[in-house]
Protein backbone atom coordinates (compact mmCIF):
# COMPACT_ATOMS: atom_id res chain seq x y z
CA UNK A 1 0.00 0.00 0.00
CA UNK A 2 2.95 2.22 0.82
CA UNK A 3 4.10 1.73 -2.72
CA UNK A 4 0.69 2.49 -4.03
CA UNK A 5 0.80 5.50 -2.25
CA UNK A 6 4.47 7.07 -3.14
CA UNK A 7 3.33 6.46 -6.90
CA UNK A 8 0.09 8.44 -6.56
CA UNK A 9 1.78 11.04 -5.14
CA UNK A 10 4.74 11.20 -7.61
CA UNK A 11 2.82 10.81 -10.77
CA UNK A 12 0.12 13.55 -9.05
CA UNK A 13 3.48 16.23 -9.01
CA UNK A 14 4.85 15.08 -12.11
CA UNK A 15 1.35 15.71 -13.83
CA UNK A 16 1.60 19.42 -12.34
CA UNK A 17 5.48 19.97 -13.23
CA UNK A 18 4.31 18.74 -16.74
CA UNK A 19 1.63 21.14 -17.16
CA UNK A 20 3.19 23.87 -15.47
CA UNK A 21 5.99 23.12 -19.16
CA UNK A 22 3.23 23.63 -21.41
CA UNK A 23 3.41 26.71 -23.47
CA UNK A 24 0.82 29.40 -23.55
CA UNK A 25 -1.42 29.73 -26.50
CA UNK A 26 -1.64 32.80 -28.79
CA UNK A 27 -3.92 34.43 -31.36
CA UNK A 28 -4.11 37.31 -33.23
CA UNK A 29 -6.08 40.71 -31.86
CA UNK A 30 -8.71 41.66 -34.91
CA UNK A 31 -7.75 43.14 -37.66
CA UNK A 32 -4.13 43.60 -36.54
CA UNK A 33 -0.61 41.83 -36.70
CA UNK A 34 -0.50 41.97 -32.73
CA UNK A 35 -0.05 38.52 -31.24
CA UNK A 36 -2.12 38.18 -28.15
CA UNK A 37 -1.52 35.61 -25.38
CA UNK A 38 -5.23 33.54 -24.72
CA UNK A 39 -4.52 34.40 -20.89
CA UNK A 40 -4.92 38.85 -20.48
CA UNK A 41 -3.83 39.45 -16.83
CA UNK A 42 -6.35 41.67 -15.40
CA UNK A 43 -5.04 44.27 -12.70
CA UNK A 44 -8.10 46.16 -11.05
CA UNK A 45 -6.85 44.82 -7.68
CA UNK A 46 -3.37 46.67 -8.28
CA UNK A 47 -3.62 49.62 -5.64
CA UNK A 48 -6.37 48.94 -3.55
CA UNK A 49 -6.28 45.04 -2.75
CA UNK A 50 -2.44 44.79 -4.19
CA UNK A 51 0.71 46.44 -2.80
CA UNK A 52 2.70 48.24 -5.69
CA UNK A 53 5.13 45.21 -4.74
CA UNK A 54 2.54 42.69 -5.28
CA UNK A 55 1.42 43.79 -8.29
CA UNK A 56 4.53 44.10 -9.68
CA UNK A 57 5.44 40.07 -8.34
CA UNK A 58 1.99 39.53 -10.47
CA UNK A 59 3.12 41.01 -13.90
CA UNK A 60 6.55 39.51 -13.74
CA UNK A 61 5.26 36.05 -12.61
CA UNK A 62 2.37 36.39 -15.66
CA UNK A 63 5.24 37.55 -18.22
CA UNK A 64 7.25 34.34 -16.90
CA UNK A 65 4.52 31.93 -17.77
CA UNK A 66 3.70 33.32 -21.58
CA UNK A 67 1.27 36.34 -20.96
CA UNK A 68 1.80 39.61 -23.04
CA UNK A 69 -1.44 40.94 -22.60
CA UNK A 70 -2.37 43.11 -19.82
CA UNK A 71 -5.49 44.88 -18.96
CA UNK A 72 -6.03 47.94 -16.71
CA UNK A 73 -8.05 50.93 -16.66
CA UNK A 74 -7.76 55.06 -15.26
CA UNK A 75 -10.79 54.23 -13.10
CA UNK A 76 -9.09 51.43 -11.51
CA UNK A 77 -8.18 50.04 -8.19
CA UNK A 78 -11.90 48.89 -8.12
CA UNK A 79 -13.39 49.99 -4.93
CA UNK A 80 -11.50 53.57 -5.99
CA UNK A 81 -11.87 56.54 -4.32
CA UNK A 82 -10.27 60.16 -5.31
CA UNK A 83 -7.25 59.55 -3.35
CA UNK A 84 -6.52 55.87 -5.26
CA UNK A 85 -7.60 56.90 -8.47
CA UNK A 86 -5.16 55.77 -10.89
CA UNK A 87 -3.04 54.20 -8.44
CA UNK A 88 -3.33 50.71 -10.82
CA UNK A 89 -2.29 52.04 -14.16
CA UNK A 90 0.67 53.73 -11.95
CA UNK A 91 2.08 50.42 -10.58
CA UNK A 92 1.87 49.29 -14.09
CA UNK A 93 3.66 52.23 -15.33
CA UNK A 94 6.49 52.14 -12.66
CA UNK A 95 7.16 48.35 -13.49
CA UNK A 96 7.25 48.96 -17.39
CA UNK A 97 9.71 51.29 -16.32
CA UNK A 98 11.99 48.98 -14.61
CA UNK A 99 11.33 46.89 -17.45
CA UNK A 100 12.88 49.16 -20.41
CA UNK A 101 11.42 50.07 -23.99
CA UNK A 102 12.50 46.63 -25.38
CA UNK A 103 10.92 44.46 -22.85
CA UNK A 104 8.05 47.47 -23.31
CA UNK A 105 7.28 47.04 -26.70
CA UNK A 106 7.03 42.93 -26.43
CA UNK A 107 3.89 43.68 -24.49
CA UNK A 108 0.21 44.56 -25.05
CA UNK A 109 -1.12 47.19 -22.63
CA UNK A 110 -5.15 47.84 -23.43
CA UNK A 111 -6.89 50.26 -20.91
CA UNK A 112 -10.12 52.47 -20.91
CA UNK A 113 -11.62 55.44 -20.26
CA UNK A 114 -14.30 55.69 -17.78
CA UNK A 115 -17.69 56.65 -19.24
CA UNK A 116 -20.33 58.49 -16.95
CA UNK A 117 -23.26 57.39 -14.30
CA UNK A 118 -20.86 55.74 -12.15
CA UNK A 119 -20.56 58.11 -9.06
CA UNK A 120 -17.09 58.69 -10.13
CA UNK A 121 -17.26 62.93 -10.55
CA UNK A 122 -13.97 62.79 -9.02
CA UNK A 123 -12.05 61.06 -12.38
CA UNK A 124 -12.94 64.69 -14.19
CA UNK A 125 -16.67 66.25 -15.02
CA UNK A 126 -18.32 66.30 -16.78
CA UNK A 127 -17.40 62.21 -17.25
CA UNK A 128 -18.68 62.14 -21.17
CA UNK A 129 -16.25 61.27 -24.25
CA UNK A 130 -16.28 64.63 -25.85
CA UNK A 131 -12.95 65.19 -27.63
CA UNK A 132 -11.25 66.98 -24.39
CA UNK A 133 -12.11 64.60 -22.63
CA UNK A 134 -10.70 61.99 -24.81
CA UNK A 135 -7.61 63.66 -24.91
CA UNK A 136 -6.43 64.36 -21.20
CA UNK A 137 -7.67 60.81 -20.54
CA UNK A 138 -5.02 59.06 -23.30
CA UNK A 139 -2.87 61.97 -21.89
CA UNK A 140 -3.13 60.79 -18.08
CA UNK A 141 -3.09 57.09 -18.81
CA UNK A 142 0.28 57.76 -20.67
CA UNK A 143 1.85 59.27 -18.12
CA UNK A 144 0.77 57.02 -15.59
CA UNK A 145 1.53 53.89 -17.43
CA UNK A 146 4.95 55.88 -18.21
CA UNK A 147 4.77 55.14 -21.89
CA UNK A 148 4.57 56.71 -25.53
CA UNK A 149 1.74 54.63 -26.56
CA UNK A 150 -1.13 52.66 -25.95
CA UNK A 151 -1.82 49.52 -27.65
CA UNK A 152 -6.05 49.12 -27.32
CA UNK A 153 -7.60 51.74 -26.09
CA UNK A 154 -11.44 50.74 -24.86
CA UNK A 155 -14.56 52.80 -23.98
CA UNK A 156 -14.88 50.97 -20.33
CA UNK A 157 -18.81 51.37 -20.69
CA UNK A 158 -21.42 53.64 -23.10
CA UNK A 159 -22.52 57.41 -22.10
CA UNK A 160 -25.63 56.35 -22.82
CA UNK A 161 -27.71 54.64 -19.78
CA UNK A 162 -28.41 50.83 -21.18
CA UNK A 163 -28.84 47.32 -19.32
CA UNK A 164 -25.82 46.62 -18.19
CA UNK A 165 -23.89 45.60 -14.47
CA UNK A 166 -27.07 43.69 -13.51
CA UNK A 167 -29.66 44.96 -15.22
CA UNK A 168 -30.89 42.52 -17.82
CA UNK A 169 -32.96 43.86 -20.25
CA UNK A 170 -34.12 47.58 -21.60
CA UNK A 171 -37.65 48.84 -21.88
CA UNK A 172 -37.05 52.66 -22.42
CA UNK A 173 -33.96 54.03 -24.48
CA UNK A 174 -31.72 57.19 -22.80
CA UNK A 175 -34.03 60.09 -24.18
CA UNK A 176 -30.95 62.60 -22.90
CA UNK A 177 -27.90 60.73 -25.17
CA UNK A 178 -26.50 62.62 -27.92
CA UNK A 179 -25.89 60.66 -30.60
CA UNK A 180 -21.84 61.30 -30.79
CA UNK A 181 -19.92 57.88 -32.23
CA UNK A 182 -18.89 59.95 -34.94
CA UNK A 183 -17.46 62.12 -33.26
CA UNK A 184 -16.01 60.05 -30.89
CA UNK A 185 -13.97 57.83 -34.30
CA UNK A 186 -12.89 60.63 -35.27
CA UNK A 187 -11.32 61.75 -32.39
CA UNK A 188 -10.12 58.35 -32.09
CA UNK A 189 -8.81 58.68 -35.34
CA UNK A 190 -6.32 61.41 -34.95
CA UNK A 191 -4.92 59.98 -31.50
CA UNK A 192 -4.48 56.22 -34.46
CA UNK A 193 -2.32 58.79 -36.27
CA UNK A 194 -0.74 60.93 -34.04
CA UNK A 195 0.70 57.06 -32.48
CA UNK A 196 -0.37 57.85 -29.06
CA UNK A 197 -3.20 54.74 -29.69
CA UNK A 198 -2.60 51.84 -31.90
CA UNK A 199 -6.62 50.31 -31.90
CA UNK A 200 -9.83 50.60 -30.31
CA UNK A 201 -12.55 48.52 -28.52
CA UNK A 202 -15.65 49.15 -26.59
CA UNK A 203 -16.62 47.64 -23.49
CA UNK A 204 -19.52 46.72 -21.43
CA UNK A 205 -21.62 46.99 -25.08
CA UNK A 206 -24.60 46.09 -26.65
CA UNK A 207 -25.85 44.44 -30.44
CA UNK A 208 -26.50 48.57 -31.01
CA UNK A 209 -23.75 50.16 -29.94
CA UNK A 210 -21.15 47.67 -31.71
CA UNK A 211 -23.40 47.79 -34.91
CA UNK A 212 -23.54 51.63 -35.24
CA UNK A 213 -19.58 51.77 -34.25
CA UNK A 214 -19.00 49.60 -36.93
CA UNK A 215 -21.27 51.59 -39.51
CA UNK A 216 -19.84 54.68 -38.81
CA UNK A 217 -16.45 53.26 -39.53
CA UNK A 218 -16.91 51.62 -42.59
CA UNK A 219 -18.92 54.92 -43.91
CA UNK A 220 -16.00 57.54 -43.04
CA UNK A 221 -13.33 55.40 -43.23
CA UNK A 222 -12.50 55.52 -39.46
CA UNK A 223 -11.09 53.21 -37.33
CA UNK A 224 -12.93 49.86 -36.34
CA UNK A 225 -13.21 48.68 -33.42
CA UNK A 226 -11.57 45.56 -32.92
CA UNK A 227 -12.61 44.01 -29.64
CA UNK A 228 -15.27 43.94 -27.01
CA UNK A 229 -14.35 43.69 -23.38
CA UNK A 230 -17.67 42.03 -22.20
CA UNK A 231 -18.62 39.48 -19.02
CA UNK A 232 -18.84 35.65 -19.84
CA UNK A 233 -18.91 32.97 -17.73
CA UNK A 234 -20.91 30.38 -16.60
CA UNK A 235 -23.09 32.14 -14.71
CA UNK A 236 -23.51 34.95 -18.02
CA UNK A 237 -23.43 34.00 -21.12
CA UNK A 238 -26.11 36.94 -22.37
CA UNK A 239 -23.21 37.67 -25.25
CA UNK A 240 -23.85 34.26 -27.24
CA UNK A 241 -27.77 36.01 -27.66
CA UNK A 242 -27.38 39.05 -29.65
CA UNK A 243 -23.51 39.96 -29.86
CA UNK A 244 -21.49 36.63 -30.70
CA UNK A 245 -22.90 36.76 -34.04
CA UNK A 246 -22.51 40.39 -34.57
CA UNK A 247 -18.65 40.01 -33.63
CA UNK A 248 -18.28 36.62 -34.89
CA UNK A 249 -19.21 37.74 -38.37
CA UNK A 250 -17.89 41.10 -38.28
CA UNK A 251 -14.26 39.83 -36.46
CA UNK A 252 -14.50 41.97 -33.59
CA UNK A 253 -12.61 39.85 -30.95
CA UNK A 254 -14.29 39.35 -27.14
CA UNK A 255 -12.15 40.02 -24.84
CA UNK A 256 -13.99 37.93 -21.32
CA UNK A 257 -13.96 39.83 -18.20
CA UNK A 258 -15.24 37.86 -15.09
CA UNK A 259 -15.45 34.29 -16.12
CA UNK A 260 -15.24 33.31 -12.49
CA UNK A 261 -18.21 35.90 -11.92
CA UNK A 262 -16.22 37.78 -9.57
CA UNK A 263 -14.98 34.98 -7.96
CA UNK A 264 -18.28 33.63 -7.18
CA UNK A 265 -17.81 30.83 -9.19
CA UNK A 266 -14.92 29.60 -7.21
CA UNK A 267 -17.63 28.24 -4.72
CA UNK A 268 -16.10 29.76 -1.84
CA UNK A 269 -19.16 32.47 -1.28
CA UNK A 270 -21.59 29.55 -1.04
CA UNK A 271 -21.33 28.96 2.53
CA UNK A 272 -20.52 32.97 3.64
CA UNK A 273 -18.51 35.80 2.49
CA UNK A 274 -14.78 35.53 3.87
CA UNK A 275 -13.18 38.70 5.73
CA UNK A 276 -11.03 40.47 3.20
CA UNK A 277 -12.89 38.54 -0.16
CA UNK A 278 -14.20 40.74 -2.87
CA UNK A 279 -18.03 40.42 -1.69
CA UNK A 280 -17.27 41.25 1.61
CA UNK A 281 -14.89 44.17 0.96
CA UNK A 282 -16.99 45.40 -1.90
CA UNK A 283 -20.83 44.30 -0.33
CA UNK A 284 -21.95 47.20 -3.64
CA UNK A 285 -21.50 44.39 -5.79
CA UNK A 286 -24.53 42.82 -6.14
CA UNK A 287 -24.49 41.59 -9.61
CA UNK A 288 -23.46 37.80 -8.60
CA UNK A 289 -25.29 37.07 -5.04
CA UNK A 290 -29.27 36.75 -5.90
CA UNK A 291 -30.77 33.26 -5.12
CA UNK A 292 -29.82 31.27 -8.92
CA UNK A 293 -26.56 32.51 -8.58
CA UNK A 294 -25.61 30.27 -5.21
CA UNK A 295 -28.25 27.86 -7.09
CA UNK A 296 -26.33 27.36 -10.23
CA UNK A 297 -22.71 27.88 -8.71
CA UNK A 298 -23.63 24.72 -6.62
CA UNK A 299 -24.63 22.61 -9.66
CA UNK A 300 -21.31 23.75 -11.32
CA UNK A 301 -19.20 23.51 -8.25
CA UNK A 302 -20.80 19.56 -7.78
CA UNK A 303 -20.47 19.19 -11.39
CA UNK A 304 -16.70 19.72 -11.35
CA UNK A 305 -15.79 17.98 -8.01
CA UNK A 306 -17.46 15.02 -9.63
CA UNK A 307 -14.97 15.11 -12.94
CA UNK A 308 -11.89 15.55 -10.27
CA UNK A 309 -11.60 20.00 -11.08
CA UNK A 310 -12.39 22.47 -8.69
CA UNK A 311 -15.57 24.55 -9.82
CA UNK A 312 -12.65 27.47 -10.42
CA UNK A 313 -10.85 25.00 -13.33
CA UNK A 314 -13.92 24.32 -15.10
CA UNK A 315 -15.18 27.49 -15.30
CA UNK A 316 -12.12 29.00 -16.73
CA UNK A 317 -11.70 26.15 -19.29
CA UNK A 318 -15.24 26.54 -20.54
CA UNK A 319 -14.68 30.00 -21.20
CA UNK A 320 -11.02 29.55 -22.80
CA UNK A 321 -12.37 26.83 -24.82
CA UNK A 322 -14.87 29.13 -26.49
CA UNK A 323 -14.49 29.72 -30.04
CA UNK A 324 -16.14 33.20 -29.61
CA UNK A 325 -13.57 33.73 -27.12
CA UNK A 326 -10.18 35.88 -28.54
CA UNK A 327 -8.55 36.07 -24.63
CA UNK A 328 -9.68 35.44 -20.97
CA UNK A 329 -8.74 38.23 -18.76
CA UNK A 330 -8.11 36.88 -15.20
CA UNK A 331 -7.14 38.39 -11.86
CA UNK A 332 -5.45 37.20 -8.87
CA UNK A 333 -4.71 39.10 -5.11
CA UNK A 334 -2.35 36.71 -4.90
CA UNK A 335 0.43 34.67 -6.47
CA UNK A 336 -1.09 31.39 -5.77
CA UNK A 337 -4.59 32.04 -7.43
CA UNK A 338 -2.84 33.78 -10.32
CA UNK A 339 -0.74 30.30 -11.04
CA UNK A 340 -3.91 28.24 -10.65
CA UNK A 341 -5.95 30.02 -12.76
CA UNK A 342 -3.05 30.02 -15.04
CA UNK A 343 -2.78 26.36 -14.80
CA UNK A 344 -6.64 25.78 -15.48
CA UNK A 345 -6.70 26.86 -19.15
CA UNK A 346 -4.19 23.54 -19.32
CA UNK A 347 -7.95 21.97 -19.46
CA UNK A 348 -9.87 20.88 -21.75
CA UNK A 349 -13.43 19.58 -20.86
CA UNK A 350 -14.79 16.55 -22.38
CA UNK A 351 -17.92 16.51 -24.59
CA UNK A 352 -19.57 14.58 -21.60
CA UNK A 353 -18.79 17.83 -19.24
CA UNK A 354 -20.06 20.47 -21.86
CA UNK A 355 -23.66 18.30 -22.28
CA UNK A 356 -23.66 18.78 -18.39
CA UNK A 357 -23.46 22.61 -18.10
CA UNK A 358 -25.61 23.03 -20.80
CA UNK A 359 -28.16 21.68 -19.00
CA UNK A 360 -27.69 23.69 -15.69
CA UNK A 361 -27.54 26.58 -18.33
CA UNK A 362 -30.81 25.59 -19.74
CA UNK A 363 -32.18 25.36 -15.91
CA UNK A 364 -30.89 28.13 -14.65
CA UNK A 365 -29.80 30.66 -17.82
CA UNK A 366 -27.64 33.46 -17.11
CA UNK A 367 -28.69 34.35 -13.09
CA UNK A 368 -26.07 37.01 -13.59
CA UNK A 369 -26.32 39.84 -15.98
Amino acid sequence: MKQVFIFIKLSYFVSLSLRNLKKMKYTTLPNTNIKISKICLGTMTFGNQNTEAEAHSQLNYAVERGINFIDTAEMYPIGGNAQIFGSTEKHIGTWIHKLGQSEREKLVIATKIAGPNRGMEYIRQPLDFSKKNILDAVELSLKNLQTDYIDLYQMHWPERIMNMFGQRGIQQIDENWHYSILEILQVFDGLIKEGKIKHIGVSNENPYGVMRYLMESEKHNLPKIVTIQNPYSLLNRLYEVGLSEICMRENVGLIAYSPLAFGFLTGKYLEGFPEKSRMKTFPNFTRYTNENCFKATKLYKDLAEANGMTSSEMALAYVNQQKLVTSTIVGATSLEQLKANIDAFDIVLSDDILVEIEKIQELIPNPAP
